[in-house]
């Protein structure tokens, strides 16, 4: 039998506390687990969530005391961003969830991309906002492998044309969750990226030569996200060795 996926469900939970535990049914309803995370400032929720505000904070090495006393919003959720991107991290190293679920409008949404950028490549990530795909998320905002969906007619409560987006989202994080199948690192990687096949054909001789030295190779399009997951598994320190030999994206 399979064994069940823990969901990270993140968001303020006091002005959303309704909508969230939308989605901890949800996803409870399809056999899931459920860890909540309340990223919200001067409110409380209806009921304690798993990692409390306070605990957020902490974790971005400040207090909720501070994020009050700044007396701007965008300071306040930033202090809040930092915390749930590192308490998301830390949750996921220690094997206590497999996936994560956020829940903004606006700002909710800013904090929504710091904590899965925080995540590596693969962890299945979703987004539901009211700002999705808007001129408002710069692509650089944006991780290399979230799913975003359009948090329609949900400003405000919750009612039928947003339950459906919820409900989605939650059935979509679950599944992948459960299907995902998470990289073995088997064999040194090499990360390459390049156009397409037809552009430039380097990769069609270098790719077999090199697995057939014991390597196993990943070629990036690099024309914006492709570009961003190769930076990001970079980063993560996936690979043996790179080969940029599309480098464009540093002029773009």
């Amino acid at each position: 039998m399979m064994a069940a996926k823990t969901i990270l469900v993140a968001g303020t939970y006091d002005t959303k506390d309704d909508e969230l535990h939308y989605l901890a049914e949800i996803i409870h309803g399809q056999g899931g687990r459920v860890l909540s995370m309340d990223v919200s400032v001067l409110g409380d929720p209806s009921r304690p969530t798993d990692v409390s505000k306070h605990q957020v904070a902490e974790a971005g090495g400040s207090s909720i005391e501070a994020a009050i006393g700044a007396g701007d919003e965008n300071t306040a959720m930033q202090i809040m961003g930092s915390g749930a991107a590192a308490k998301a991290l830390e949750l996921y190293r220690a094997g206590s969830i497999h996936g994560v679920v956020v829940l903004g409008g606006t700002m909710g949404t800013d904090l929504a991309l710091d904590l899965c950028a925080a995540l590596p490549l693969g962890v299945p990530k979703y987004v539901v906002s009211t700002v999705a795909f808007s001129p408002l998320l710069p692509p650089e905002r944006i991780p290399a492998d979230v799913q975003m969906i359009l948090w329609s007619g949900g400003l405000f409560g919750l009612n039928s044309i947003c339950k459906a987006a919820l409900s989605q989202a939650a059935g979509a994080v679950l599944g992948a969750a459960r299907a995902v199948e998470a990289p073995r690192r088997e064999r040194p990687l090499i990360g390459m990226t390049s156009f397409g096949k037809t552009v430039l054909r380097y990769m069609v001789t270098l790719k077999p030569a090199l697995e057939a030295r014991g390597f196993e190779v990943a070629v990036f399009h690099a024309t914006g996200m492709g570009g961003r997951a190769f930076e990001s598994l970079s980063r993560e320190g996936a690979f043996a060795a790179v080969m940029d030999f599309a480098p464009q994206e540093v002029s773009n």
